[in-house]
This record gives structure tokens, sequence and C-alpha cells, in this order.
């Protein structure tokens, strides 16, 4: 059955509600199954070069401003933000896909071996670099 804590559910068809807690019902019960944070982004856009969006010579892509008199670097209110380790997320949730697990870079048939204990947290992705051959094997 279920705890009496986990509300209005009774034996094994009964619906619980619980705060962050995903459940897989079983003969033996129930079994929490993972507890999934929210992943919480400090800043969605992208940090772009200073006046990559006036040049055509400077690509988008961040580079650090080196001069003497830059706005940017001298952190000017109204200027182009520079990014730093305060922008960081959180450890648990980095790298973490919207759908709450991870992925795990798969080269051969041993590496999926390495998955089957963690098949909840990680998803396999077939690396990019494998043969057609290689990759029906893996499959």
């Amino acid at each position: 059955g279920v705890p009496s804590s986990w509300g209005n559910a009774q034996g094994c068809g009964g619906i619980a509600f619980v705060v962050l807690l995903v459940c897989l019902q079983t003969c033996a019960g129930w079994w929490p199954l993972l507890v999934r944070k929210d992943i919480v982004k400090k800043r969605l856009k992208k940090f772009t070069g200073h006046q990559s969006d006036r040049r055509k010579t400077i690509r988008p892509s961040w580079r650090g401003p080196k001069g003497v008199d830059s706005r940017v670097r001298r952190k000017f209110k109204g200027q182009t933000l520079m990014p730093n380790i305060g922008y960081g997320s959180n450890k648990k949730t980095r790298h973490m896909l919207p759908n709450g697990v991870f992925k795990f870079i798969v080269n051969d048939v041993k590496d999926l071996e390495l998955l089957m204990m963690h098949n909840r947290k990680y998803v396999a992705e077939i690396a990019h670099n494998e043969s057609t051959r290689k990759r029906k094997e893996i499959v």
C-alpha cells in the first residue's frame, strides 16, 4: 500500500500527489524513482561580442574587451553585459536535459553496459564519429 502521509491514496490503484517525487507502481508497492530539481537558468540570452551587431568584421561570439578606455570592460551603465561566474548554473542541474536526464556519449556496446544500472538518470547518445556498422551494433 501507500503511506497515509501521502494523501488520499487507497491501495495500489489510488493516485498520490507528492511534491518532487515520482513514484513507480509495482506489485510490491510504491517506489520512488527520481527526485528531480527544476532547471533554473540565470540568463537565457547569449553573451555577444561588443559591437558585433554594428560591424561585419566582429563575430557574435564573445571575446573579452581589451581596450584601455572600453566602456564594456569598465562596466558602464547601459553597456553590453560581460559573462562572469555569477551566471553559472546549479551544479546538480548543469548539463541536464529538459526532461531531467543527462546525455552520455556511447562509442561502443561496452559503454551501453555502463548505462544499464543508471538508466533513470542518463540517456545514451551515439558519438557523432561512429560508422554506420558500429551504430547498428549499438542499436
